[in-house]
């Protein structure tokens, strides 16, 4: 699964701990994410896509072999 964390984390200029405090996570979980180790629960993914205010499917994209 890809992710767009990053990209919006640093539009608003947000560190990984500043991230990762807003959401109730350490920033090692924000780093799995966005590396694409992790792949959020569905209340974390909620939490993410309020704070960006972006739809969750704007924040993750399925790869070919997700499908």
């Amino acid at each position: 699964m890809k992710n767009t964390i990053h990209v919006e984390r640093a539009i608003r200029n947000l560190t990984q701990a500043d991230l990762a405090e807003r959401i109730g996570v350490s920033r090692q979980t924000i780093h799995a994410i966005e590396s694409g180790k992790y792949v959020p629960s569905t209340v974390l993914a909620l939490k993410l896509s309020r704070l960006f205010g972006k739809p969750v499917n704007e924040l993750f994209q399925l790869e070919e072999q997700d499908e």
